[in-house]
């Protein structure tokens, strides 16, 4: 059965490239005139079906105007339209057969095409299309290739240019690499040439169906109980974490669990390139940054969205990302009043987030002494938490940091938890969190606010 949720109304740009492909599929083929080739040779090849079939569907539904109504009478044309083409063709498909082309034959024209099957996988958690004849996906943190085929560069472009108008962004030569999302949250790099210089690329990575929640990430190794119970704290708590690591390792995941700490009476403001963050608070406002458009205006950047959230009344504000010149806003709002901030950065450890956040501040393109922007960071950050994703492909927490101050010029720094790898069985590594024996300094501010923190959270294994 098709799952009429995915299918959207279609812009006009959209609409305008559809009928494009349908006239000249009209001039360029000769199916009213003679037989496919499929029904010639008495055989069944059902890619050959598939390829022709879509062609003449785009015909039939653009001269019918079904392409500027909703999923649901497109879904059912397609239906209607596969039925008769297949009896006049004369092509033996089963039963089973007949479904899949239907369902396909809708996918190519209004969904994600090829990429379909690979988004109902849920053990899949990248999808790269590299070519039309390369198509890669990630399962359990390996890369394999797949036998999904486009069937050509053209066809990518078409499943981008989709994706891209559902969410009002545009991608051409001119504006060749975009940010774009799913309906499922997913988030969605698409490049053209000549970005890419041997065709187009996509390149998705997943979020699953379902959001994974704490006990998800205890129970497949990101993190411990301990650490669980501290960072909740923290949280809770009001104090400002920064989440620290490399491009999937996990940074967005962790920041949504940790936001499940956040009070259900607090208002929360979200910040994000491409929306993806999906809270489970019923106050929550999300926003996004914006692309220029097609006259070169109207460009909304993370710092504009930033500067305005602070004038929403915000009790956290959310980063989903630091990554330029929103960063001295950032800590100028964490340093006046606006405590509880949590957002993520890339960096490979929790001292490279401090140097990246410092540089970062200097693209704010304001002098400031290295001293003074050291001492905002200090005073405003209050845990890093390194997340990395390991050779075996499972996302752990690597250490978690306090910074305590400066001396002379330079941030103090304690871990409190790290990871301590043992060995490997197999391709799986083998390891303990464990705590430092370190206790927190924030430890005293929570206890003189009547925040209890258990010191058994902070003992060594040897000590316990």
């Amino acid at each position: 059965m098709i799952d009429r949720r995915k299918f959207v109304r279609p812009t006009d740009e959209v609409v305008a490239r559809l009928k494009t492909l349908a006239h000249k599929a009209a001039r360029t083929t000769a199916e009213d005139a003679e037989p496919s080739p499929a029904a010639r040779s008495g055989k069944t090849d059902y890619l050959t079906v598939k390829a022709a079939l879509q062609e003449r569907l785009l015909e039939e539904i653009g001269e019918r105007g079904l392409l500027e109504s909703d999923g649901a009478d497109v879904a059912a044309a397609v239906k209607d339209f596969a039925a008769r083409a297949i009896a006049s063709e004369n092509v033996a498909l089963n039963e089973v057969e007949r479904v899949r082309l239907a369902e396909e034959l809708t996918d190519e024209t209004i969904g994600m095409g090829p990429l379909a099957p690979l988004l109902a996988d849920p053990a899949v958690s990248d999808i790269l299309v590299n070519a039309p004849d390369q198509v890669y996906v990630e399962r359990f943190g390996r890369l394999e290739k797949t036998a999904v085929r486009f069937r050509d560069a053209d066809h990518i472009v078409r499943v981008i240019e989709r994706i891209a108008a559902r969410v009002g962004r545009r991608i051409d030569t001119s504006s060749p690499m975009a940010d774009l999302r799913l309906a499922d949250g997913s988030r969605v790099n698409a490049t053209l040439p000549p970005a890419t210089i041997d065709g187009p690329t996509v390149s998705i990575r997943r979020f699953g169906h379902r959001r994974l929640r704490r006990d998800d990430l205890l129970s497949v190794g990101t993190l411990s109980p301990e650490i669980l119970e501290f960072l909740v704290i923290a949280v809770r708590a009001r104090r400002n974490i920064l989440v620290s690591g490399g491009t999937g390792a996990g940074k967005s995941t962790l920041l949504s669990v940790l936001a499940e700490a956040i009070p259900e009476t607090e208002r929360v403001v979200t910040i994000e390139d491409v929306a993806e963050l999906s809270l489970d608070q019923e106050h929550v406002v999300r926003m996004e940054t914006r692309p220029v458009n097609i006259e070169g205006r109207g460009r909304i950047v993370a710092r504009d969205l930033l500067i305005n959230a602070l004038r929403m009344r915000p009790d956290r504000i959310i980063l989903g990302e630091v990554r330029g010149a929103e960063a001295l806003d950032m800590l100028q709002a964490l340093n006046t009043g606006h405590d509880g901030g949590i957002g993520t950065i890339h960096a490979n450890s929790t001292r490279d987030a401090v140097s990246r956040l410092e540089t970062m501040v200097l693209m704010a393109g304001i002098e400031l002494p290295s001293r003074a922007i050291r001492e905002q960071i200090v005073s405003a950050i209050h845990l890093i938490v390194q997340v990395r994703r390991f050779e075996d492909g499972v996302r752990r927490i690597e250490s978690v940091a306090e910074i305590t101050g400066l001396e002379g010029s330079t941030p103090q720094m304690q871990e409190l938890f790290v990871f301590q790898r043992q060995g490997k069985q197999g391709r799986r590594i083998i390891g303990r969190f464990v705590a430092t024996g370190v206790i927190p300094r924030m430890v005293d501010d929570l206890r003189e606010d009547g925040v209890q923190v258990p010191a058994a959270l902070f003992q060594r294994p040897e000590d316990a």
